[in-house]
């Protein structure tokens, strides 16, 4: 790429982040070299300034990389690097394990609050919570240190696991989750950003593994753990027991992160009212409002109005966000791309595929095959087994350069429904046990083998200098994808489900008109507890009824979430496999000035 000169006059090439094949490059820089950690022993490195053109996905603050430093950047100790990466698994395991480990306690939650009409809500409140709120977290991270954000997270999540566990209603139980939902959307988010802004960049893929790791092993055992303690402790322990570990491992990161680290140039020396004075109010209410509505329309019945509203929310905030907002919550310009919106939308999409897989087949071993919530809980394992493997195998073998990834990545697409197609057909009470491992462990290699070629293919697709704003944006989008999954997938299940149940039951009363008060309270509880199949004390007949309408409600939403996969095959072939041309002259030197003055900070 040719020189430009950039506005102090000197000239210059772009900077190394702005060169082609940054991602994958080989040379050794200054921070390839340099220790992993920082310490507060020796001078503050360099942090890249919070304004909008240097901004990290949903304005996150990144360490410059030192391609450009000339001294290796000091190091955190070893005690402060474990103290780190115990108190942030510790978080990342309580995040995830809360997401798979309703499905264990749901039941027994349903009877004690009587509410088994609304049990879908004991995790679609947590979910739809954490997915709204991360956009959200990410800005306010740029504002408050990371090491603040995550003491804040915690305490969200100790209080609302507090209220969870001390609830006596449904109102104030689900109260509870949200404010856990809080906490929740504030782990993973920054556990990311912290691996962004404490490791160099040739370093920084092993820790996003292991970040991935700790939430990949907190969903897989997160339903053991809670199918195995609550016959000993109950679920009130088993809530209110995440209080205390949450705060000590929020303070554990609070203190373990020396204070230079995270400071950004935009946030220092502003009071804490300058700092929310910089906050983008109205298009993170908006970006929320317009998610909470969207997601609560398809929960359960199909509600119009709220998916109207959310529609007109969603309008309201790209609006703000194009026009009015100085620093916006997402950045427009990159969901003006076409390769960087369609790989986004086929993300969500098969993610939401995805998420049939995580929290239903621990139901249906509980409802159709009678086992106990502990053995129910670890068929997770097998498909997390696949997922890690499955991007392993592929980084290893296959994603070892840089450019396009289009045909692979509608491969595996493509195999990845074919996978959940098998899982809908052995979802049953006859097929063999083993055949079904098989089939959730396909489904869980393909997806992760589906998440390295996709993000590999959108670096392709996107100039060197975009990026960490379009890995961001599609880490964002990914987010959603849990409540989008249970959410609109929990008001499949629930419906066919109900209706299954009614036509079972009418045949069983030899097709008298409507259900009797008796039947009609029957099939709410079995709705709401899986568990009261097996442990319900139902007649031989009426447990034929309950397995075979789980049965087919299983099959209607996995068959759903197939053809949701092959139109999520279309919209990632619509990415193309063209990488973009090179940056004109006035956009390299632009970015200079932005480098230029991050480096002379």
């Amino acid at each position: 790429m040719k020189s430009v000169r950039s506005r102090n006059g000197r000239s210059a090439n772009p900077p190394a982040d702005l060169t082609e094949n940054d991602d994958f490059s080989t040379a050794s820089t200054a921070a390839e070299t340099s220790p992993l950690l920082q310490s507060d022993a020796e001078r503050s490195p360099t942090l890249r300034s919070s304004s909008p053109g240097s901004e990290s996905p949903g304005g996150v603050a990144a360490i410059n990389d030192g391609t450009t430093a000339t001294t290796e950047a000091p190091e955190i100790g070893f005690n402060r690097i474990m103290c780190i990466l115990l108190s942030m698994w510790a978080l990342i395991f309580l995040q995830a394990s809360n997401m798979s480990g309703m499905t264990m306690t749901q039941s027994v939650i349903a009877e004690d609050l009587d509410s088994y009409k609304d049990a879908m809500w004991f995790t679609s409140s947590y979910l739809i919570t954490a997915a709204s709120l991360s956009p959200v977290i990410s800005r306010l991270s740029t504002i408050f240190t990371p090491g603040f954000m995550i003491l804040i997270s915690s305490t969200f999540f100790a209080i609302g696991a507090v209220v969870t566990s001390q609830a006596r209603d449904f109102a104030t139980f689900i109260a509870g989750r949200v404010l856990v939902g809080v906490g929740g959307a504030g782990v993973m988010t920054l556990s990311l950003i912290l691996v962004l802004q404490l490791t160099s960049r040739r370093r920084r893929g092993v820790f996003v593994g292991l970040v991935n790791a700790g939430f990949t092993i907190g969903l897989s055992t997160g339903a053991v753990v809670y199918g195995a303690l609550l016959p000993a402790i109950g679920w009130r322990v088993l809530f209110g027991a995440q209080a205390p570990i949450a705060v000590l491992a929020g303070i554990g990161v609070y203190l373990s992160i020396p204070h230079y680290v995270t400071e950004t140039e935009a946030s220092k020396g502003k009071s804490v009212l300058q700092k929310l004075a910089g906050i983008d109010y109205a298009g993170a209410f908006f970006l929320t409002l317009a998610l909470v509505l969207f997601l609560y329309s398809l929960s359960g019945d199909i509600q119009y109005l709220p998916m109207g509203l959310s529609a007109v929310s969603l309008v309201v905030f790209l609006a703000i966000e194009q026009f009015f907002a100085p620093d916006p919550v997402i950045p427009i310009r990159m969901l003006k791309s076409r390769g960087v919106l369609l790989t986004c939308l086929a993300q969500t999409g098969f993610m939401a595929a995805r998420w049939t897989i995580l929290y239903y087949s621990p139901i249906f071993v509980l409802a159709v095959r009678g086992l106990s919530p502990a053995i129910a809980g670890s068929v997770l394992i097998p498909t997390n087994l696949g997922f890690g493997s499955g991007g392993l195998v592929v980084g290893w073998l296959h994603v070892r350069r840089a450019g396009s990834f289009w045909l692979p990545s509608i491969i595996a697409l493509v195999l990845f429904a074919c996978a959940l197609l098998a899982v809908s057909f052995v979802s049953t009470a006859t097929a063999p046990a083993w055949v079904y491992i098989i089939a959730v462990f396909a489904n869980g290699f393909c997806t992760g083998s589906l998440l390295n070629y996709t993000l590999a293919h959108l670096l392709h697709l996107t100039r060197p200098a975009e990026h960490f704003i379009a890995t961001g944006l599609l880490a964002t989008f990914r987010g959603f994808a849990g409540s989008f999954g249970t959410a609109i997938g929990g008001g499949i299940f629930g419906r066919t489900l109900a209706a299954s149940l009614a036509a079972g039951f009418k045949e069983l009363d030899d097709g008298r008109p409507g259900a009797s008060p008796d039947r009609a309270r029957l099939i709410t509880k079995l709705v709401g507890s899986p568990a009261m199949v097996f442990n319900g004390r139902l007649s031989d007949a009426e447990r034929a009824v309950a397995v075979n309408g789980y049965e087919n409600a299983l099959a209607v939403l996995y068959h759903a979430a197939v053809l949701l996969s092959l139109v999520c095959v279309a919209i990632q072939a619509g990415t193309g496999w063209t990488a973009p041309g090179p940056e004109d002259e006035e956009e390299v030197e632009e970015a200079i000035r932005v480098a230029d003055g991050e480096w002379e900070a």
